[in-house]
């Protein structure tokens, strides 16, 4: 019997031990808020580029200023839904530099309802912009055909509440892909 008690213990305290590999993150927007998990273990680059703009404070007073829809995008063959945001343009200037593509072959994080990922239009130029997967979103994998160069996009994370603010936000007034006006990011904060 004290055997099954230390090793239910010991079980335990693993399972906390890798939970709090997870890094919770609260993004305040004004349609309500989105908590998500970031995961350093699988992605540390992507998840250390986000964490140090977060702590920088330079996502407080951004915005989501993009949703694709399958409605808004009549010239790409292959279609996704996501919704995109920036920091908080006074702080542009000040950002860190460009990092290294984290595929999904590597991270294996792949682009699922929820996942959030870093923006980027060659490998290893993303910086501080990051979107929002709504639905899976394969062609966002590495291999898959939305960029013509086949190296995907570096999911870190998962949104674990608030998927109905995420849809909320692609729903919202826009002008083809723009949102118009953009959806104010309060703060993102890490969970105490």
């Amino acid at each position: 019997m004290a055997r099954l008690f230390i090793f239910l213990t010991a079980m335990a305290a693993a399972a906390a031990l890798s939970a709090q590999g997870m890094v919770h993150v609260i993004i305040d927007t004004e349609h309500g808020e989105i908590e998500v998990a970031i995961d350093p273990e699988h992605a540390p680059g992507t998840s250390a580029n986000f964490l140090r703009y977060l702590d920088a404070g330079h996502y407080d007073g951004g915005q989501f200023h993009r949703t694709v829809t399958m409605q808004n995008q009549p010239n790409n063959d292959v279609k996704i839904e996501v919704i995109q945001a920036s920091v908080n343009a006074a702080k542009g200037e000040e950002g860190f530099g460009a990092i290294p593509l984290e595929r999904t072959t590597t991270t294996r994080l792949e682009h699922k309802d929820g996942a959030i990922s870093m923006a980027r239009g060659e490998p290893d130029s993303a910086t501080s912009s990051f979107f929002f997967c709504i639905g899976d979103q394969p062609e966002l994998d590495f291999g898959g055909k939305r960029n013509p160069d086949g190296q995907g996009f570096a999911a870190f994370g998962m949104v674990v509440r608030g998927m109905d603010v995420v849809k909320k936000i692609q729903m919202s007034p826009h002008e083809e892909q723009r949102l118009e006006p953009p959806v104010r990011i309060r703060s993102i904060r890490r969970r105490d």
